[in-house]
């Protein structure tokens, strides 16, 4: 028999969301409620008849429309099929075995699979009340430490620290220590923390700040995140990339929706009106629900129990929310925000639940 090796073979596939039976409205993964930018779309269309060639592994464009829109250096960026991409290879290019990536407790689990891949030990510093914690985070490093990832906002917890937060995070950590900000959801928030003050970590040298236009941009099939690098810092994770890692349509449609903030500003308001509705109305069921500043809200019943029930409910009525156990929140189902008359069906059946 052919066997992967040893610390492949004792590794557990990375979960995805349980998308049930044909038919099923997915509220598990955090997808747009909303589609795309026209012009995003209609440019991907004019650009299908290039699909005989390869991609440009430089993404000229596409670093310049997010160059343009947040005032970056296009050197500096690096794109990705996604940030979960970049991640991976963040970790495979500072990590090994011996190391440890610190992560929080409830961040994203993507984060220790990149690690078990090349042998690295994966740490949680405790969160408090569902928040990240900079001084658990501090207080959890190590010798062995080479990464502290964060995700901020939070997934799946939806909250949110301030930019000072950060910033006093990074000033506490050695400096061979590099810190991996994940802004996955971030344009729900850049109203409240300026993006800025994050993007100039990288000029330091020891910082990445990854996003992606998967979540706002409405792109998730497109697979295209980017992140904003140190030089010394990206000259190691290009050797690891797939050289030609985003399509023709793909990066097309990532420059162009990019540069339509109008569209993406519409979209982040409009699931925000929709999310902070429905957060209201399951708190007036009793039920706790942090404040979201992400595209899906959190909701902790009062037991693992009813948090069972309500999975079985949503899903005999053909909606599917995802299961939180996997952080150690049996208690808490994840809800992405969708359409309205969705978001009034699971308010229906959390309903029935409840009383």
């Amino acid at each position: 028999m052919i066997r992967a090796v040893p610390h492949v073979a004792a590794m557990a596939s990375y979960a995805l969301a349980d998308l049930g039976v044909a038919g099923t409205v997915s509220l598990a993964q955090n997808e747009s409620a909303f589609p795309p930018s026209p012009a995003a779309l209609a440019a991907g269309r004019a650009v299908l008849e290039q699909m005989p060639l390869y991609p440009d592994p430089e993404w000229p464009d596409l670093r310049a429309a997010v160059a343009e829109v947040h005032g970056l250096n296009p050197g500096k960026v690096l794109c990705g099929a996604g940030s979960m991409e970049l991640i991976g290879c963040l970790i495979r290019a500072f990590a090994g075995p011996g190391n440890r990536v610190l992560g929080t407790e409830y961040g994203y689990a993507f984060a220790a699979t990149a690690a078990a891949q090349v042998q690295a030990d994966y740490v949680k510093a405790r969160e408090r009340e569902l928040t990240v914690s900079v001084e658990d985070i501090l207080a959890a490093v190590t010798p062995e430490v080479r990464i502290v990832f964060v995700c901020n906002p939070g997934n799946p917890t939806g909250t949110l620290i301030p930019n000072a937060d950060l910033l006093r995070l990074r000033e506490g950590l050695p400096a061979d220590v590099l810190l991996v900000v994940d802004q996955a959801y971030a344009e729900f928030s850049d109203a409240d923390n300026d993006p800025g003050e994050i993007f100039a970590l990288a000029e330091r040298g020891d910082t990445v700040v990854l996003r992606t236009l998967s979540k706002a941009y409405g792109l998730a099939g497109a697979r295209a995140g980017w992140g904003y690098f140190p030089p010394e810092i990206a000259g190691e994770v290009r050797k690891l990339l797939n050289p030609n890692n985003i399509s023709i349509p793909s990066q097309t449609m990532a420059a162009t929706a990019m540069r339509d903030q109008a569209h993406m500003r519409d979209v982040v308001a409009q699931t925000a009106a929709i999310r902070d509705t429905f957060a209201e109305d399951c708190r007036a069921l009793g039920l706790v629900v942090p404040q979201s500043h992400t595209n899906f809200v959190l909701i902790r019943f009062a037991s693992a129990s009813q948090a069972q029930a309500a999975d079985a409910a949503l899903r005999a009525e053909k909606l599917l929310m995802r299961g939180m156990g996997g952080y150690g929140l049996g208690d808490c189902l994840r809800a992405t925000i969708c359409s309205q008359p969705v978001i009034d069906r699971a308010l229906a059946v959390l309903k029935g639940v409840v009383k």
